[in-house]
């Protein structure tokens, strides 16, 4: 019954990591996966745990259980700031920096999103430049493959290469 489980439900894994490291309860489980006593109990055999085990492993190293436990704690900040930003008794400073901070957490799109986490890519085709300007992907690519932050853009120029305008590059 347990592998019909995890056919079915192939996140589950990766919530009963969360829920042993304590980001996911055990009554949100049972009722998002519908898992009645005998289902839950099964969960417990030593082939699911060494699945968990793999996957808590997995998320420590992609980094995924650090961002998931802070923002457990980033989402307290407003409250935090709004009792600075509305405390008579707060010094002026604490008050401007409490406003700022609320004014960036509050910000989406893209202008939310630092330079460090975009790609530029420019063409000079002689009179004319193309610009793209994209944010860096985190999650998967079209493959299927792992991308995250760190990962460098995929396109560089090589200021050395030009073509000669015959199609093929040489250095210059």
């Amino acid at each position: 019954m347990t592998t019909a489980i995890l056919e079915d439900n192939p996140s589950l894994v990766t919530d009963l990591a969360r829920f042993s490291e304590g980001l996911a309860d055990e009554k949100f489980l049972r009722k998002h996966y519908r898992l009645a006593e005998r289902d839950w109990e099964e969960l417990a055999n030593d082939d699911v745990v060494e699945l968990v085990e793999l996957e808590k492993l997995r998320r420590i190293r992609s980094g995924d259980l650090k961002r998931e436990r802070a923002q457990k704690h980033v989402v307290k900040a407003p409250d935090v700031l709004a009792d600075i930003m509305t405390d008579p008794k707060a010094n002026p400073r604490h008050v401007i920096d409490a406003v700022k901070t609320l004014d960036v957490l509050a910000a989406n799109g893209p202008q939310a999103i630092p330079a460090t986490e975009r790609f530029i890519i420019t063409i000079n085709l002689g009179g004319d430049t193309l610009n793209f300007s994209k944010p860096r992907a985190v999650g998967l690519d079209d493959a299927g493959n792992q991308i995250d932050a760190s990962t460098p853009a995929a396109i560089t120029a090589n200021p050395k290469m030009d073509d000669g305008g015959g199609g093929e590059p040489r250095a210059r």
